[in-house]
């Protein structure tokens, strides 16, 4: 299925035609070394070596159809092939073959793409690594930027950076191509551009306002916009209303809060929030010409020791966007900023479910262009959601951590048998996803012939 998924998608024609790293192409294509990676990590591959297992598998030989797969020593010879420009060109590969994924898409869905943009470190304990450096928190590592979209999870772009860098240090170029890629490849009408207090890049905001992107990034609290909430009237202030949760069809009883009960009992101090506020005020930075739209967010948090309630904390919290007031109220502007916390989940997956951030070899390249094929891994992922049938349930899938995926749809058991020139896959095992694998790959098939 994910091989069909990569066939319609047009990506092995676009590796091999944009990226250019070997010299001769004997055995391998670029495509070679980078799909033997990709299918390394959707059958759960944790690092370079496990390629020697999917090797020496003459099911997953036959299953790829692949005669032979680059060892793990060749593997890392050719990640070290790659500079910055060629990872680049890797990325608007993968990029080009996005395109295609999202063009078969209707038109209702590609109304908005959402683009969040986050920071995050990768610890390694290596000592040779090249670049490695000292985050904030005094581990030594890398600082990937992440730059996604929202609306399938997909990564866009992943940028390997020393860990000492701050969050948004040359995220302006990454977030531009993003949008680039949006509007003129993906086919999207509008983007909007969501992230942290470290991506308020106000002397951007003008720029991107005048090109019809949208943004809701948060802002750091500076003193001066804390002495303005303090000074507002209260009738300034309006309720924060929270989604509330879906009632469940058999709610169970709810468990015993055992956290709880040990802090009041040994008189621990504990912080619980009491009520949210939001209110509105004008906006112009120092950085831009037009005037936008500052939302505070003010929380009122309790202060208990035990079962004494000390004090009461007021804490500010604030934003900045351009989005209409008469679509977005202030809550509402509050709510979508929360949303790219989504982001946070993605990473985790990029971390631990796949282990795309592991930067196996030593060279600082080398680490990125592996970065940017885990990655790849995770969109192909995406991609099988985008294309296989709706009303199958693919796009649950989307919703899937990684390792869900891997052992429901990926690890189904199989015999695989070569029988009147044909090769006949025979699951061993049934589960509720076989109708999906079965009448979806068919389909996929068919496509890769129209």
């Amino acid at each position: 299925m994910l091989q069909a998924v990569v066939d319609v998608a047009g990506l092995s024609s676009a590796l091999d035609e944009r990226v250019r790293v070997l010299q001769r192409h004997l055995p391998y294509h670029e495509s070679d070394h980078i799909l033997a990676l990709v299918y390394n990590v959707l059958t759960g591959g944790r690092c370079l070596e496990d390629l020697e297992a999917r090797r020496q598998d003459e099911a997953f030989l036959d299953a790829v159809g692949a005669r032979r797969l680059p060892d793990p020593t060749t593997a890392g010879d050719f990640l070290r092939r790659f500079d910055g420009e060629s990872v680049l060109a890797l990325m608007e590969a993968i990029n080009e073959a996005r395109a295609s994924v999202w063009r078969t898409q209707p038109a209702s869905q590609r109304q908005l793409a959402v683009i969040d943009v986050d920071g995050t470190t990768v610890e390694t304990r290596g000592v040779c690594k090249e670049r490695i450096d000292i985050s904030y928190d005094g581990r030594w590592g890398y600082g990937p930027l992440v730059v996604s979209l929202a609306n399938s999870q997909e990564v866009l772009y992943a940028v390997n950076r020393p860990a000492n860098r701050p969050s948004h240090d040359g995220a302006v170029e990454w977030i531009d191509r993003g949008v680039r890629w949006a509007l003129e490849s993906g086919g999207f009408r509008r983007v909007r551009l969501r992230g942290d207090t470290d991506f308020s890049l106000t002397a951007n905001f003008d720029r991107w306002t005048e090109s019809g992107v949208e943004f809701a990034f948060g802002i750091d609290a500076h003193p001066s916009f804390v002495q303005r909430a303090q000074e507002l009237e209260e009738v300034a202030w309006k309720p924060l209303e929270r989604p509330s949760k879906r009632a469940a069809k058999n709610p169970r009883r709810r468990a015993a809060r055992v956290k709880q009960a040990v802090t009041e009992a040994r008189g621990f101090r504990d912080l619980t929030l009491a009520e949210e506020h939001v209110a509105e005020v004008e906006y112009r930075p120092r950085k831009a010409r037009k005037t936008y739209r500052m939302i505070i967010l003010r929380k009122r948090i309790h202060v208990q020791e035990g079962q004494l309630l000390l004090d009461d904390q007021i804490r500010y919290f604030f934003y900045v966007t351009n989005l209409g007031a008469r679509r977005f109220n202030p809550a509402a502007v509050v709510r979508e900023n929360n949303a790219r916390c989504h982001q946070e989940n993605l990473i985790e997956q990029l971390k631990n479910g796949l282990a795309a951030t592991r930067m196996p070899v030593r060279e600082f390249d080398a680490n990125w262009a592996y970065l940017v094929i885990g990655a790849l891994a995770w969109n192909v992922k995406a991609w099988a959601a985008l294309l296989l049938p709706a009303q199958l349930g693919a796009r649950t899938i989307l919703r899937m951590e990684f390792r869900r995926f891997l052992n429901e749809i990926v690890l189904l058991p199989t015999q695989i048998l070569h029988t009147g020139r044909r090769l006949v896959f025979r699951l061993l095992a049934i589960n509720r996803w076989v109708p999906l694998l079965m009448e979806g790959t068919a389909r996929l098939k068919r496509r890769c012939f129209v």
